[in-house]
């Protein structure tokens, strides 16, 4: 039952917000008991705090499935930005926003998680598109790995919509490849744009 209440309540947070969700929403959604609820979860927060430990893992399960897919470093990216596109269409505004904005604490917990699986991520990718020729041998690893990630949590921690958030990720893919790309992965890159439906 624990596990089917996160699932909900964060399939509800997601879609209308951290904020305007209640715990009688939940109980009403699930058509069972807001004491049931409260058994397994003392308040909102501790449910919400569960609820981004759960999309953390589905994330992060998601990219693990799609490197295992081995395509090359510039696609891998792009086929990870349209997962996310794909996992957070339907929302109006952007969950990362939501949550910095009206429970702070799980929003720094979140991202520190983040922070450190994405540039493990990040890192894996760079050092693969050297080894294919897509990035250029001398480039700075970790200078590029901050820049990428600053420049992608601004963008989720700053942008209300989720249709803003895919357009602006798309260009900060782009721009993040631009710099690191050889002319081979210039080639590359040119052939995901034409592919990749903003």
């Amino acid at each position: 039952m624990k596990d089917k209440i996160i699932a909900k309540a964060t399939e509800m947070f997601l879609k209308i917000g951290f904020k305007s969700v209640t715990m009688d929403d939940i109980a009403t959604e699930m058509c069972i008991s807001k004491k049931t609820i409260y058994k397994y979860f003392e308040n909102k927060e501790i449910l919400i705090s569960e609820g981004t430990k759960a999309v953390h893992e589905k994330i992060h399960e998601t990219i693990d499935a799609i490197v295992s897919k081995n395509y090359n470093a510039i696609q891998e990216n792009f086929e990870i930005r349209k997962m996310f596109k794909e996992m957070f269409n339907s929302f109006d505004n952007s969950p990362v926003y939501q949550l910095k904005k009206h429970y702070p604490e799980i929003h720094n917990e979140f991202m520190c998680r983040e922070v450190d699986e994405c540039n493990a991520v990040f890192r894996q990718n760079i050092a693969k598109g050297i080894k294919e020729g897509l990035y250029r041998s001398t480039t700075d690893v970790e200078s590029s790995i901050r820049f990428y990630y600053t420049l992608i949590f601004n963008i989720n921690e700053t942008t209300k919509s989720e249709k803003e958030v895919f357009e602006l990720e798309y260009h900060a893919l782009e721009y993040h490849t631009r710099a690191l790309a050889t002319p081979k992965g210039i080639e590359e890159l040119e052939k995901q744009l034409k592919q990749t439906n903003i």
